[in-house]
């Protein structure tokens, strides 16, 4: 038995060559599909990223009513690109609608100017001397004024708090006087009148059908009767642009009075265009049916005059320089001015002068001097308990104290 174990344990161990090989081709079935297993696993993953991103971008599945308000949105979005179309079109054809019509106007026909008088909440005592003096007073004088074909009326905007005292105090002064033209789309203030002109131009259009608009400062006396002369000899003429021609320096500096935020557009002369002096100006009715229509793209500067100036240089409107409506007696020259400067106040204290006759004076309405001391035309008015007289040349508020004799503050 010992020879027996002893044979055993020294016969060598023999390993067959087939079961080496199916070890061998087991270990790379298991390498492959364990390699696969992690390739499917991060294809599933990456497949499931997209599939999130994509659905979060994809659209809503439209309903046949969503359908049908799309369609509906884009015809009516061409009905009312085709009705702006229409509208342009017409009011370059002179159309316009009437339901603005100004309960002040008596007839239909064409009227020779409208002359729009800029006014401010704080100009009530102005108010109340122009309409003594070159401005029409009362509702019947002008209606006779209109029959000649002339409509004057004070331009005013709103009060930046709407129905305040202010816009109120203007409403009970319209009621008594039916001379307002009541801006209501415009907030009065300093910073928006160059806006106000745009408005003012397209309202009055709407309102009356005339050869001229006039806009006209409350800085200045008028000789009515010799502008509607001037006016007379231009009836007919289209793109008229009328005024005092002038021109002058842009301010850049910010804080100086008459700044210019545009100035950088004016070119590195820094000077402003020719345009007529913002005290007066004239433009023919075909210039101001551009300036209604083309209103919303009109860019508006710091000034009113500069606005109204940059507006006529992209069309073909025949400027026309006259002396007459100049304030500067150097301009006016041997002509006899039609427009004064009025630069008074009657908060102004002056120490007591006497009036001093100008031999510049011409026609300057009903407002016209003799020689020292002596006053030929005085405008009363009341103030108070006290009775004022306004008088030219200067301008200035005076107080009657002994009779004939005024007295300057």
């Amino acid at each position: 038995m010992d020879n027996a174990s002893r044979r055993w344990r020294s016969k060598p161990l023999q390993t067959s060559n087939p079961s080496l090989i199916m070890a061998f081709f087991s270990c790379l079935a298991w390498l492959y599909v364990a390699g696969r297993l992690w390739q499917d696993a991060e294809n599933r993953n990456i497949l499931a990223n997209l599939l999130m991103k994509n659905s979060v971008r994809r659209p809503k599945v439209l309903t046949v009513e969503d359908k049908l308000t799309v369609l509906g949105c884009k015809d009516l979005e061409k009905r009312i690109v085709e009705a702006e179309m229409d509208l342009t079109l017409a009011k370059s054809q002179g159309y316009l609608k009437s339901q603005l019509k100004q309960s002040g106007s008596s007839s239909d026909k064409k009227l020779l100017a409208v002359i729009g008088v800029y006014t401010g909440f704080g100009s009530h005592l102005k108010r109340n001397v122009f309409r003594g003096s070159w401005m029409p007073r009362g509702e019947e004088a002008l209606k006779k004024l209109e029959e000649r074909g002339v409509v004057i009326r004070f331009v005013i905007g709103r009060s930046a708090n709407r129905g305040d005292s202010l816009d109120r105090n203007i409403d009970v002064e319209n009621r008594l006087t039916k001379d307002f033209l009541i801006l209501d789309g415009h907030e009065e203030a300093q910073e928006e009148l160059p806006k106000k002109a745009k408005l003012f131009f397209s309202t009055a259009l709407q309102n009356w059908d005339a050869e001229f608009y006039v806009k006209v400062d409350d800085k200045i006396d008028l000789d009515l009767d010799g502008l509607i002369s001037l006016l007379e000899s231009r009836r007919g003429q289209d793109s008229a642009y009328i005024g005092c021609m002038k021109s002058g320096d842009v301010i850049t500096e910010v804080g100086r009075p008459w700044y210019e935020p545009e100035w950088w557009k004016f070119g590195d002369e820094k000077s402003y265009f020719r345009h007529a002096g913002g005290s007066l100006i004239i433009l023919s009715k075909n210039l101001v049916q551009y300036v209604n229509i083309n209103s919303a793209s009109l860019m508006t500067y710091a000034h009113d005059d500069i606005s109204v100036g940059s507006w006529m240089m992209g069309i073909q409107a025949t400027y026309i320089d006259d002396n007459r409506l100049c304030c500067s007696s150097s301009r006016q020259g041997m002509l006899r001015g039609l427009i004064r400067r009025s630069s008074f106040s009657p908060s102004e204290q002056r120490p007591p002068t006497y009036l001093v006759g100008s031999e510049n004076v011409g026609i300057l309405g009903n407002l016209a001097l003799g020689r020292v001391g002596h006053v030929i035309k005085n405008i009363p008015f009341r103030s108070g308990n006290e009775q004022h007289t306004f008088c030219s040349t200067y301008y200035r508020w005076y107080s009657i104290t002994m009779p004939g004799i005024p007295q300057c503050y």
